[in-house]
């Protein structure tokens, strides 16, 4: 039987840069004529993607799969950890909903079964696939994890995979941490990294050079290349570790609506704004305090993996005060998923899906009510744009495309204006004054004609002059992809990189 040459993506920390270089290498591998795909056997984060038979993977696989040009699918994360508290999260298996665990009892308990399963979805990858690049998870040298790893050198092991060791130059300390992840390996495992990259670099290369040689002569293992920093990737991020750097920069004052996205403790799907911060007249920053919201023209209240306990944090923290003050001065409210719940006047858990509470009062925006129940709804969304309200801009009859994550059913306590349609059936809901919309439907941005009136309705408002050009931002993302693998196929030994792997490109590469 058939079975596809493999490579694994490791790094010396979690934030190195593994995803994007996998899906750079997926995508260089594509260009060369391999048929690809991307594989991490077990991820741990609550910014997922759903597949076309409304599965739930890792976004970082999705993205990948998007990269290569095939459909995402589940063996290609078959195990997605959605954390719920500090030891609790949920377990998917294949993309439903197995059960939440503490992490001893996953650990313990359940890893044993998982070998099987993230096994066997590699082997039906290498069956229909020429080239399978798979991607570690934060360090491979974590020593009290490493009997019941799963996700690195065992992987490497049971694929037979050459591993390549990315570390990052930009967090300081890049040859201490090479060469001490190197060192906590087993002999076995040391073996099989094939390759040293260093990732984000800034500067002159000729200064690194004495400490490349250094380190080739250190470890044995070539430096197969030096990936500059790439300012402006264009592609989704999963973790949402790079919230933090966002958060660290102002707004742009010089744009002309300024978006505040609340930075919830449980945030998920963020990448649902990336094509809102691409627009030219948009400044879009992420705020977890009262004092950080300032007047923003929009705020958005995003999707959450407990919506309740976040809830609780806005009314806590002074922010769900602080953003009331803001609507009640005219400015426009979203929520997406479980920002959506929250919008509305009751949340109902009485099986204690998220909260060891009963019910919680909403924000009070809309009027409804959400009731959790331990089924969780995981589909693509395919429907039309209704916007009947008349202070909004026509839609009626845009298609939007995008899909549902949660675990609430929310019903409408008095009549509300609609967002969307699906086949026939209403769904989200638009405020009386209409200033104030919420809707299940992530990715509700990615659809670029209704962002753009969204936008132009805000702009209105704000007597600004509409912006008739709409930007295309799903074929900007194809053409990162390409930008992307143009960048580290430049910066890499690529003709190692092949030798390392087995195999050849089947096509020229000018």
């Amino acid at each position: 039987m058939k079975q596809a040459a493999t490579i694994m993506v490791q790094g010396t920390a979690s934030d190195v840069g593994k995803s994007v270089l996998t899906t750079a290498l997926c995508r260089i591998f594509v260009q060369d004529g391999w048929k690809t795909a991307p594989y991490k056997s077990q991820n741990m984060a609550l910014n997922s993607y759903v597949t076309l038979d409304g599965k739930e993977i890792g976004r970082a696989q999705g993205v990948q799969a998007e990269a290569c040009g095939i459909a995402a699918a589940t063996d290609m994360n078959p195990i997605l950890i959605k954390p719920t508290g500090d030891m609790n999260a949920q377990i998917v298996v294949h993309g439903k909903p197995l059960e939440e665990m503490s992490a001893w009892r996953y650990r313990e308990e359940y890893i044993p079964l998982a070998e099987g399963i993230v096994i066997e979805a590699l082997d039906r990858l290498r069956a229909e696939y020429d080239v399978v690049v798979l991607e570690g998870a934060g360090s491979p040298a974590e020593i009290n994890l490493k009997d019941r790893d799963i996700v690195n050198m065992r992987m490497a092991k049971w694929a037979d995979a050459p591993v390549l060791l990315v570390a990052d130059i930009d967090r300081g300390g890049v040859f201490a941490s090479i060469v001490g992840t190197l060192e906590l390996l087993e002999e076995d495992e040391r073996c099989r990294v094939k390759g040293i990259i260093i990732n984000k670099f800034r500067g002159d290369i000729s200064l690194l050079q004495s400490g490349l040689d250094w380190l080739e002569e250190r470890t044995g293992i070539p430096v197969l290349g030096v990936i500059p920093h790439m300012p402006r990737l264009d592609i989704e991020a999963e973790d949402s570790v790079v919230l933090e750097k966002r958060q660290e920069q102002p707004g742009n004052a010089d744009k002309e609506i300024d978006i505040a996205v609340i930075r919830l403790p449980r945030i998920s799907n963020f990448t649902d704004f990336d094509p809102l911060e691409a627009e030219p007249d948009v400044s879009l920053r992420y705020v977890e305090s009262a004092d950080q919201l300032g007047q923003p023209d929009i705020l958005i209240i995003p999707g959450s993996k407990n919506t309740l306990a976040d809830l609780l944090y806005l009314k806590q923290s002074g922010l769900a005060e602080a953003v009331d003050k803001q609507v009640k001065k005219g400015r426009f409210l979203a929520g997406i998923c479980g920002g959506y719940q929250m919008l509305g006047r009751k949340l109902l858990d009485p099986e204690q899906v998220e909260s060891v509470h009963g019910e919680a009062d909403g924000l009070d925006y809309l009027p409804l009510v959400t009731t959790f129940y331990a089924e969780k709804r995981t589909e693509r969304f395919s429907g039309l744009a209704v916007c009947t309200h008349p202070a909004w801009p026509t839609m009626q009859g845009l298609a939007i495309e995008g899909y549902e994550i949660h675990m609430g059913q929310t019903t409408s306590l008095a009549r509300v204006h609609p967002l969307l349609s699906n086949n026939g059936q209403p769904e989200g809901a638009i405020s009386e004054e209409g200033r104030i919309f919420g809707t299940y439907v992530h990715g509700i941005f990615h659809n670029d004609e209704f962002r753009r009136q969204y936008l132009n309705m805000v702009r209105i408002h704000k007597n600004l002059a509409p912006i008739e050009e709409i930007l295309p931002f799903r074929s900007r993302q194809i053409e990162a992809f390409d930008r992307l693998a143009s960048h580290v196929r430049t910066h890499l030994d690529m003709e190692q990189l092949y030798n390392i792997l087995g195999i050849q490109s089947r096509i020229a590469i000018k």
